[in-house]
C-alpha cells in the first residue's frame, strides 16, 4: 500500500487572496485541500486521535495526555477546569481538547497519522510557496501545528499571539461540518475598544490565516451546539527549522 499524502487544491491561485490579505491583515481561504485529504484529516481527527486536555494553570498552560487523566482522577482534573474557568474571569486563560502534532511526530508515535502528513505538507515547496504569496511574509521557514477540538463549554479568551518575533501569521484549517452560528466556537477580532470587528464561524476544509500581533480570541461552544468544533491550528514562523 503506498503511502498518502495530502494535497492542495489545484484550482487555487494565491492571487486571489493576497489582497484581502494585505488590505486587512487576514483572509479565509475556502477548499484549501483537495477532498481527499480533507475527509482523511477528518477520519483521523475522528477515529485515530489520542487527544490530550489543554488547559491554562497559574505556572502556564498544561497539556494532560489520556494517561494523565486516567491517573489524576475526575476531582482533581475538575479543580484544574475550576481553576482555568477562574483564571479566564481576570485575564488569558483556555480550555479545549489537543493532539500534540509536532511532539508526537518527533517522537515517533502514531506513525502515519494524517495529521503527521499534513504537517509535512504544510512545510514542502508548494504549500510554503502559496502561504508566502497569500501573506506576503516572504522569510517563512516554518509552519508548525496542532489539532484542536472545542467541546461544549471549551473556550480560548482574548489574546494577540504574541511571541519573541517568530509568529509572522497564525493559522486556522478548520474541520468542523455544517456549523451553525448559534453554536458559538466563532473565531473572534478584537478592536481596541474590545468590540468585535470581524468573525468566522466553524468551517471545512477553511484556512484562515491572519497577521501577528493580533487581539483575537475563540468564543465558548455552545452547550446545545451539535457538531464536532475541531481544526488544525499554529503559526506561520520564521525562527530556524528544527534540524
Amino acid at each position: 500500500m503506498s503511502e498518502r499524502t495530502i494535497r492542495l487544491n489545484p484550482r487555487l491561485d494565491p492571487r486571489d487572496y493576497a489582497a484581502d490579505y494585505a488590505r486587512d491583515g487576514m483572509v479565509q481561504v475556502p477548499d484549501l485541500l483537495d477532498a481527499a485529504s480533507a475527509e482523511w484529516l477528518e477520519l483521523a481527527l475522528e477515529h485515530d486521535t489520542a487527544w490530550h486536555l489543554s488547559l491554562k494553570t497559574p505556572e502556564g498552560g498544561k497539556l494532560l495526555s489520556p494517561q494523565d487523566m486516567q491517573h489524576m482522577g475526575r476531582d482533581a482534573i475538575g479543580a484544574q477546569i475550576q481553576r482555568a474557568l477562574a483564571e479566564g474571569r481576570d485575564g488569558f486563560s483556555f480550555i479545549y481538547l489537543a493532539y500534540p502534532i509536532i511532539t508526537t511526530l518527533l517522537t515517533g508515535k502514531d506513525e502515519g497519522h494524517a495529521t503527521h502528513a499534513l504537517v509535512q505538507f504544510f512545510n514542502d515547496t508548494p504549500f510554503t510557496t502559496f502561504a508566502k504569496a497569500v501573506t506576503g511574509e516572504a522569510s517563512v521557514t516554518k509552519i508548525d501545528a496542532q489539532a484542536t477540538w472545542f467541546r461544549p463549554g471549551d473556550f480560548l479568551t482574548q489574546h494577540d499571539d504574541t511571541g519573541v518575533g517568530e509568529r509572522r501569521a497564525a493559522y486556522t484549517l478548520g474541520l468542523s461540518r455544517d456549523w451553525r452560528p448559534d453554536w458559538g466556537g466563532q473565531l473572534l477580532f478584537h478592536d481596541a475598544n474590545g468590540d468585535i470587528e470581524r468573525g468566522f464561524k466553524p468551517g471545512f476544509n477553511v484556512w484562515t490565516v491572519f497577521k501577528t500581533p493580533r487581539q483575537h480570541s475563540v468564543a465558548p461552544v455552545a452547550a446545545y451546539a451539535g457538531g464536532k468544533r475541531r481544526s488544525i491550528t499554529g503559526w506561520l514562523r520564521d525562527d530556524p527549522p528544527v534540524k
